[in-house]
């Protein structure tokens, strides 16, 4: 027989390396599998929490933004509980609807990640009532951004500071008059006898006697005369942000600039007045009518605002009034010639004098109540006048009524408004603030569902420390600051 070739047997060497070969490859790829899963586990952990954190946000409050043009997130979601839990609940649902997406495909689709929310805390808020206010008004200035304000700031500027100059808020004019009568009162009259033989003294029948009698009481009445139409609406202050204890936070947003200075105190200005109503420019969505009077005054009610404001400007008008017509002199000879006839007449020389800066300082309270009243008709009436501006004769002194006469709007220099806007720039800044947040408060209240409205619950920017796990037994960790901006 033929004999065989031999060939070396192998077979079994080749499978038992396939074998070894196999393993080792099978471990470098769920290696490169578990290593690609933690990476997707991360990526879509911080993925989700983005998600998350812009979905607290993308629910700003609907009315603030419409009536105010601020973005803030109401941490009370319209209910009376406010509390950041309730902001961390909503990113909680988010993120936990982002991870437990539904497969709708005809094919089962296993979830190679199984992430899960363990934690979600919302901390660190910046809230708008916080550093005074300035956390709404950095809005509001951002808001302000490409306004054309810039005429408006220098003319407010120049008007304050003359306003300053002037001392119409610092000047003692009720001392000044008080001095001069005690002084005419001081002096001994002529006396002589009455029906019963008693000696009575002489009246000097002063013509400003009559005016400062009629000083006191409602100085809106005097100006306004009607009252029907005046707002009677009054407010509980304690319900608002001024007057209560507030929720606080972190304070301006890390990383961006608390407002500041002279312009953008203006500006915050021009907002208000963009957004609030005032005494002829009344809004319908508001309940208190005379905001901006309001902001300056502070006060509970609508007529008590209002009259404090006109109080105040009327004073102003008074020492404006008082500074010029003492440097008229056709009209210091006039009530020079009418003190000069009552002293000759009571044979008291030494009265004269007294009795002429008497009947100048009631002059320019009259003057200041017409002036007052033209500029509530819609009319203007400069800061400082001149002898063709002034309206009053001293005859309107001796037949003074109490109130001032009608006689329409008209004229040149400062409206209403103007004056307005000295005030208010002249408040500090953190009281408009506040107050401002108090009108915010009010008048998103009156729309539906927003009855537990805080401005103290609205934050702009948050920290969430966010938690999350694998059912694979990974965990990470997520800490971020999200805000409008």
């Amino acid at each position: 027989m033929r004999r065989q070739e031999e060939f070396p047997v192998s077979k079994g060497y080749l499978t038992v390396y396939l074998s070894l070969s196999l393993a080792l490859i099978l471990s470098f790829i769920l290696t490169f599998v578990e290593g690609a899963r933690m990476s997707v586990i991360r990526m879509e952990a911080e993925c989700v929490a983005d998600i998350g954190m812009n979905s607290v946000l993308a629910e700003f409050h609907r009315e603030l933004l419409e009536q105010y043009d601020l973005l803030f997130v109401d941490m009370s979601y319209g209910t009376a509980s406010r509390r950041p839990e309730n902001s961390a609940e909503h990113l909680r649902v988010y993120m936990k609807n982002n991870f437990s997406g539904e497969h709708t495909s005809l094919f089962s689709v296993r979830d190679w990640l199984a992430l899960s929310v363990d934690k979600a805390v919302v901390g660190e808020l910046s809230i708008a009532s916080d550093d005074g206010g300035n956390v709404m008004k950095r809005q509001a200035l951002e808001y302000m951004e490409h306004a054309s304000a810039e005429g408006i700031l220098a003319r407010v500027i120049g008007m304050a500071g003359e306003t300053k100059a002037l001392e119409l808020d610092t000047r003692d004019i009720d001392g000044e008059r008080d001095s001069i009568q005690e002084q005419i009162d001081a002096i001994e009259l002529p006396k002589k006898r009455d029906e019963d033989g008693n000696l009575v003294e002489i009246s000097l029948n002063n013509p400003a006697d009559k005016v400062n009698s009629s000083r006191g009481g409602m100085t809106l009445r005097k100006v306004i005369g009607d009252m029907s139409q005046i707002s009677r609406t009054a407010i509980y202050q304690e319900d608002y942000i001024s007057h209560r204890e507030k929720i606080t936070g972190i304070g301006i947003q890390p990383g961006l600039q608390a407002p500041s200075g002279v312009t953008d105190d203006l500006l915050f200005d021009c907002y208000l007045f963009d957004k609030c109503g005032w005494y002829g420019n009344e809004l319908d969505k508001s309940l208190l009518k005379y905001q901006i009077e309001y902001i300056i005054a502070g006060k509970d009610s609508d007529i008590e605002n209002l009259e404090t404001v006109i109080k105040r400007l009327v004073r102003w008008r008074e020492v404006a009034n008082i500074i010029y017509i003492f440097s008229d002199s056709a009209k210091c000879m006039e009530a020079q010639i009418v003190a000069l006839a009552l002293s000759a007449v009571l044979l008291v020389p030494e009265l004269a004098e007294l009795v002429k800066y008497s009947i100048l300082f009631a002059w320019a309270y009259v003057e200041s109540l017409e002036d007052v009243k033209c500029l509530m008709q819609g009319g203007r009436i400069p800061l400082m006048k001149t002898s063709a501006d002034w309206k009053t004769g001293i005859a309107n002194i001796i037949g003074f009524s109490g109130t001032a006469s009608d006689i329409g709007g008209g004229g040149h220099g400062l409206s209403y408004e103007d004056y307005l806007r000295i005030m208010l720039f002249l408040e500090k800044s953190e009281t408009k603030n506040m107050r401002a947040m108090d009108i915010m408060e009010m008048d998103i209240r009156l729309t539906p569902g927003n009855m537990y409205f805080c401005m103290d619950s609205c934050f702009d920017s948050y920290l969430a420390d966010i938690s999350i796990s694998s059912a694979f037994g990974y965990h990470c960790d997520i800490k971020k600051r999200y805000g409008y901006h």
